[in-house]
């Protein structure tokens, strides 16, 4: 059975599909078979990473170790069993078509409540979550006191993910190992930057999630999506010499997430 990866956040702009995306060619290239969903199916960005990608090797002539990239399968209403929703059959064929074959299945799931991500939140084994170092990216998870910086209560996100987690239960599945992965890190040692990270710490104690270092803001990552590029790719391009501080700076930064997600069976050695 694969191992499942859910790149999940309710709210945009967060660096999901960059965590996504560097998550899913990392495993590839230390010899991985990962298969991808994307359940935006409006945007798509993972799905348009993809095919930048396959352009920029045509173009560039090379091979790129890529992910497998499959759209959710069309379902006839005919199909169906009574009462089943299209969503949820459309995304257990898509998990089971990938799962036989792939060692990794990762989901990205939109920037927003929808049934397809709440199922897939229970199907995670690993559930990723971006975020921006922001009390406006908190609030997604839990309600503070302005004043105290007391925690009064889980937000809509946290309930989601608990709701996914009883589900888990109830199938006898082991429990979701959540990750919050803290992106665009100021590097100084700012205030909200300590308030941000007590409250995270009491905040995992209280629902449970690990809490890792993601991306700083770095141009770099606005660079590589519409060649459809990650940070691993850059040698195979010839860019390799031209690297400059920052965007080595961020592929360590990609090797410590990848370390932090403590994935079964992978050793990271890039």
């Amino acid at each position: 059975m694969a191992h499942i990866i859910v790149v999940g956040n309710e709210k945009g702009g967060s660096g999901k599909s960059t965590t996504a995306m560097h998550i899913a060619t990392a495993l590839v290239r230390m010899g991985h078979k990962v298969g991808v969903l994307d359940l935006d199916l409006r945007q798509k960005s993972f799905g348009r990473f993809v095919q930048n990608r396959n352009l920029q090797m045509q173009a560039a002539g090379v091979t790129l170790p890529s992910p497998e990239y499959h759209d959710l399968p069309q379902v006839d209403q005919s199909e169906l069993q009574p009462g089943e929703n299209i969503y949820d059959r459309r995304l257990s064929a898509a998990v089971a078509m990938l799962e036989t074959n792939c060692d990794f299945i990762l989901i990205d799931c939109p920037g927003s409540h929808t049934r397809l991500s709440q199922v897939a939140h229970s199907l995670a084994d690993t559930l990723v979550t971006p975020l921006n170092d922001s009390f406006i990216d908190f609030d997604l998870l839990a309600q503070i006191d302005p004043e105290t910086n007391a925690i009064k209560g889980p937000s809509v996100y946290s309930e989601m993910v608990w709701n996914a987690r009883q589900l888990r239960a109830q199938a006898g599945l082991p429990p979701i190992d959540w990750i919050i992965v803290r992106n665009r890190l100021a590097a100084q040692a700012m205030h909200n930057k300590r308030k941000m990270e007590e409250a995270l710490t009491a905040l995992s104690k209280r629902i449970g999630f690990r809490v890792v270092k993601g991306f700083g803001d770095r141009v770099i990552f606005r660079e590589l999506f519409p060649r459809g590029l990650t940070l691993l790719d850059l040698r195979d391009i010839g860019v390799a010499g031209q690297m400059n501080i920052s965007n080595v700076t961020a592929r360590q930064e990609l090797r410590e997430l990848m370390k932090s997600l403590n994935l079964p069976g992978v050793t990271v050695d890039f």
